[in-house]
């Protein structure tokens, strides 16, 4: 590939070598291993819980489960080289991406994120750290910053082989809109929306140890990404409603963020500013209970189609009690991404969800789990769609006696 002007190649060169390698291959899997345990052992692990979860997802140990989970690798290679456009709004994101093109046996070329957080460069640091030992995964490898520019953007894409395009809506059109290989694979990762729902009763039986773990992952679902994630909840659905429920959670999860989070400023003033257009537009809207700048709760008075418009952030939350599942099922579109839940028979939701052939809804995860990113992510099965099968057919000849 032709070196860009414009573009900076944080790791690898544009010589990318693009020949595919096996599914889940050994060096691949002992590449990623090492650099969970390079990540683990620096304090990198203990300042960014972002960075501790990818090293905890990339252990050796995992690394073999998610390798039995997929059954045979044989007769499986990469499609070739993937380029991956990693979402600007989750710093280590760019990271998981990277990796499960890696476990599909491809060559990876990565835009990096065009804001600026320390995580990313120092997980750069460390993955080039590691990379110098496995010359055929570095050879494949290439990190690259570049302003927002479709003739770059279009330049690489008509060398890939796949795509791996995470943003909105327009960012995903117009990386489709650019020529690439005629057999190659895209999967995009469009702009989704995601709920809680949270049974009251279970809610009133926990215990404080109880209470402080919801809370706690109830916070890293949400203000810990400043609900930025589209697995991250705007709504809390309630069942089996209750006033004292409701406020034993928000009690608990109040203390959390009031104990951990950091109100920018700017995003106290998107809050204020959604409260008083929500206040002003949004007919739906039945009471508003606000907690200084760091909590506004929104009651709508009925779920309706138009509910994926009405977003929070930074501690911004809507409400509504559910009395039946078939309410929720009458609204959710192909935008309905993560279900995240507490005291609720997981099982049974997804039945009930399946019985009425809904068109979104992927994941449905315990609430502390929403940002927990695996090779089945907004519902594609990521190893196998990125890879491809060499496939056998044999037959024993009749025998004519």
């Amino acid at each position: 590939m032709i070196p860009l002007t414009g573009v900076e190649y944080v790791i690898g060169t544009a010589d990318v070598v693009n020949t595919p390698i096996r599914v889940y291959d050994d060096t691949a899997c002992a590449f990623i291993a090492e650099l969970s345990a390079e990540i683990l052992k620096s304090p990198l692990s203990r300042t960014y819980p972002d960075l501790s979860a990818l090293a905890f997802w990339g252990r050796k140990a995992n690394l073999q489960k998610l390798k039995e989970a997929f059954g045979s690798t044989a007769g499986r290679l990469g499609r070739g080289l993937c380029f991956h456009i990693a979402p600007s709004n989750i710093p280590v994101n760019f990271a998981f991406t990277y990796l499960f093109g890696l476990l599909a046996g491809n060559a990876n070329i990565v835009r990096l994120p065009s804001k600026t957080f320390s995580q990313i460069d120092a997980l750069c640091a460390l993955m080039k750290k590691v990379l110098s030992k496995y010359p055929e995964i570095e050879k494949r490898t290439a990190f690259v910053r570049y302003p927002r520019s479709d003739e770059i953007t279009a330049e690489f894409c008509k060398h890939a082989d796949a795509r791996m395009i995470w943003g909105g809506d327009k960012t995903i059109a117009s990386v489709k809109a650019c020529p690439a290989s005629p057999r190659c694979v895209d999967i995009a990762f469009a702009d989704r929306y995601s709920l809680t729902i949270i049974d009251g009763e279970a809610v009133l039986n926990a215990d404080e140890a109880q209470m402080k773990r919801l809370a706690e992952n109830f916070y890293n679902d949400t203000w810990l990404m400043d609900q930025n994630a589209c697995s991250s909840p705007q709504i809390i659905l309630w069942q089996n409603d209750s006033e004292e429920a409701r406020q034993k959670f928000w009690d608990a999860a109040l203390a959390i963020a009031e104990a951990k989070y950091a109100l920018q400023d700017a995003v106290a003033v998107d809050k204020y500013t959604l409260f008083c257009t929500e206040a002003v537009i949004n007919n739906n809207a039945e009471s508003f209970t606000r907690n200084g700048n760091l909590l506004y709760r929104e009651e709508i008075k009925a779920l309706t189609p138009d509910i994926v418009n009405h977003r929070g952030k930074g501690g911004y939350f809507f409400e509504h009690s559910l009395k039946d599942v078939r309410e929720l099922c009458a609204v959710i579109t192909e935008k309905f991404q993560t279900i995240t839940y507490f005291g609720i028979d997981a099982v049974a939701l997804r039945e009930e969800l399946i019985a009425a052939n809904i068109r979104g809804i992927d994941r449905i995860v315990p609430v502390g789990k929403a940002m927990d990113i695996d090779v089945i992510w907004d519902g594609h099965d990521l190893v196998r769609e990125l890879s491809r099968i060499v496939s056998l057919y044999w037959f024993e000849k009749e025998r004519i006696s």
